[in-house]
């Protein structure tokens, strides 16, 4: 697949990319992404969540009325679930929510959500680029030259760069992230992948055979 590779202006520099069909343009594999964004997400919660138990909730124990000849139904202690202030049926206990997922499924997952991008036409190629100090009016621009400035954009870039985070960190819609630290949440929870040229190769590198 080739692309065509941009300045921060929006304007065809005139050079061209081809990115490796291994990692760009594969059938995606929906089932992968699934797997491997719902085990991103519950890595995420903390499961510190906790609720009260009849055996841990304060309270009296003794008999409300008495059990047997009032014609209703026999009633517990007041710690009972079905009073206010009672305990909890089945609540929720700490717990750890991370599950495992194979390094293959894993890389499969991502290549089919780069893929997925690619073939619907929302991956856009930089050109290598700086900014002399940390300006968000800077950043906006370069988002509107590449008619990005209304959509959800992940800037894939090969190296940390101050200015640049400095710049688009006040940006709700836009963020930055290494091409090591790509996953598929991040690629499909974004409108458009903007991919810096020299991060193209570690990218390949890192998912593809």
């Amino acid at each position: 697949m080739e692309l065509t590779v941009y300045n921060i202006k929006g304007e065809n520099t005139g050079k061209t990319v081809t990115l490796n069909d291994e990692v760009f343009n594969v059938t995606p594999n929906n089932h992968a992404i699934y797997l491997d964004v719902k085990q991103y997400l519950a890595n995420q919660r903390q499961g510190t969540h906790d609720s009260l138990e009849k055996s841990t909730i304060s309270g009296s124990t003794r008999k409300l009325k008495k059990q047997k000849g009032t014609g209703g139904a026999r009633a517990g202690s007041i710690k009972s679930p079905l009073l206010r202030g009672g305990a909890r049926v089945f609540g929720p206990h700490p717990r750890d929510y991370r599950f495992k997922l194979n390094i293959k499924l894993k890389r499969l997952a991502r290549k089919s959500a780069l893929s997925t991008k690619a073939q619907s036409n929302n991956i856009v190629v930089l050109e290598d680029f700086n900014f002399e100090a940390p300006r968000t009016k800077a950043f906006v621009d370069l988002l509107k030259s590449l008619n990005l400035a209304d959509k959800k954009t992940i800037f894939v870039i090969s190296e940390t760069n101050k200015n640049v985070y400095l710049s688009s960190r006040n940006l709700s819609q836009t963020r930055l992230i290494k091409a090591s630290n790509l996953n598929t949440y991040d690629i499909m929870n974004a409108n458009n992948l903007v991919i810096v040229e020299s991060s193209i190769s570690e990218i390949e590198k890192a998912f593809g055979n």
